[in-house]
């Protein structure tokens, strides 16, 4: 790859250096020494920073689409509205992760939908930053600035990360400037939030609140572990349950945008469901038993390829569980096209181990124009084989103010089932004035008519 965001000798020799200070004492003020992060963080704070987007938005009077008013009035029918642009910025954090190159992370959501994006580092300096590519799904930006003088940070393997292992969150909540706050790591792969299409969040207590999105959870040593998400706030605001995207997930993103400029994410063809105690008992599973229950191979498929049945509960992939069906997903979607994984599965009470090819999961572009009601959506093939999901979409467009949303999954059109991208445009190519789309969104599914 030409710019994969791999550990060198240098950064390694860098992290040597900051495992030394992090446990450097401090002294109070009669000399006794005591613990403090504050060597850590000097090496560490100059390579997060704060980014700052700007926006123009056509804003309109809604009373003018008010049949009544128009009437009132004397508008006459199909005179359009008058609008006028309104700028909005929003502010939110970043991690420098590439010093010679000035690459940054960030979330997707901190910069969609900019016209500009400003990066300030900690020394007061500010850039105007390039968008090089984005991934919605996951939630990923990168980012380039021409400076020079930057730090950046080592990048830790969040493989192995544990449950309780001390974190530092670093970011700009609420446009205050660079704010730490520590923590542990609370849990582990976290799937099923709805938060992002492909999820395996870190878990963290360490406060995380808005304007953190993309900043750094580093570890005791300094080394990034996580980019920060999300979190999960009632009340309104930070209850200790906060989310980060996996070093290593964020990774995998970056080195394909940075290298080919786009992304591409693995799957085997098969639908999958979670395991229920219901499901145990149907199909004489052992009480306790986790796994991922295959509901259906798709025809053709490299699963139906490897032999895969409907029935299998696949345990492992290449020997790391998959208690669910969001790991599971991750571990296929998360590993290179063409390569081969071990699936540990059970069949009819046997233990067995199949290998699979890792196909390549079908996008559709958006410069393909499927239906003038669907302009500004790009839609991929669904990872669990049944339906398309909405990977990226317009927020200026028609689909969008019909309520449509990135993430939502059309599972048929007109009554029409659709199970990928091809029956999509068998089902749209007969169609004309209308869509009527049935949509899973989490755990529901509605229907939603598009005019």
């Amino acid at each position: 790859m030409k710019r994969a965001l791999k550990l060198g000798a240098a950064a390694l020799l860098a992290v040597a250096a900051l495992n030394a200070s992090a446990a450097l004492p401090v002294s109070d003020s009669q000399g006794k020494q005591l613990p403090s992060l504050a060597p850590m963080l000097e090496k560490v704070n100059a390579a997060v920073v704060n980014i700052a987007t700007f926006s123009t938005q056509q804003v309109y009077n809604p009373l003018l689409s008010d049949p009544f008013f128009r009437r009132f009035f004397n508008i006459p029918e199909g005179q359009a509205q008058p609008r006028h642009q309104r700028r909005q910025a929003s502010a939110g954090s970043g991690v420098i992760v590439d010093q010679n190159q000035g690459t940054i992370i960030t979330n997707y959501h901190v910069i969609k939908g900019a016209d500009e994006i400003q990066v300030q580092l900690l020394d007061g300096r500010t850039f105007e930053a390039e968008l090089i590519g984005a991934d919605p799904e996951v939630d990923i930006a990168v980012l380039n600035i021409k400076a020079d003088r930057l730090s950046a940070l080592p990048l830790a393997d969040s493989d192995s990360l544990k449950v309780g292992d001390f974190v530092v969150a670093i970011g700009n909540p609420f446009g205050l400037g660079q704010t730490i706050t520590t923590g542990v790591v609370s849990a582990l792969g976290r799937t099923g939030l709805g938060i992002e299409g492909f999820e395996n969040f870190i878990q963290t207590d360490a406060s995380i609140n808005p304007g953190n999105s993309g900043g750094a959870l580093v570890n005791l040593n300094g080394e990034l572990v996580g980019i920060n998400t999300a979190i999960i706030a009632p009340g309104g605001g930070n209850v200790g349950i906060g989310f980060a995207i996996p070093v290593n997930m964020m990774r995998n993103v970056a080195d394909q945008i940075l290298d080919v400029g786009e992304v591409t994410r693995g799957q085997i063809g098969v639908a999958i469901q979670d395991l229920t105690p219901e499901l145990q008992q149907a199909f004489d599973i052992a009480n306790g038993q986790q796994g991922v229950l295959v509901t259906d191979v798709i025809k053709d498929s490299e699963a139906e390829k490897a032999g895969l049945k409907a029935g299998d509960l696949i345990l492992e992939v290449d020997g790391k569980p998959t208690p669910n069906s969001g790991q599971l997903r991750h571990r296929i979607a998360f590993t290179g096209v063409g390569e081969t994984v071990r699936l540990t599965l059970i069949r009819e009470s046997k233990k067995m181990d199949v290998d699979v090819k890792v196909g390549k999961s079908a996008t559709l572009t958006s410069d393909v124009r499927l239906h003038k009601l669907l302009d500004g959506v790009t839609f991929a093939n669904s990872p669990d084989g049944r339906g398309v999901v909405i990977a990226e979409l317009d927020p200026q467009s028609s689909a969008a103010a019909a309520g449509l949303r990135s993430n939502d999954v059309i599972l048929s059109v007109n009554r029409q089932r659709v199970d990928g991208m091809d029956d999509l445009n068998k089902v749209l190519a007969r169609v004309d004035d209308k869509l009527l789309l049935q949509v899973r969104r989490g755990n529901g599914v509605f229907y939603l008519v598009l005019r």
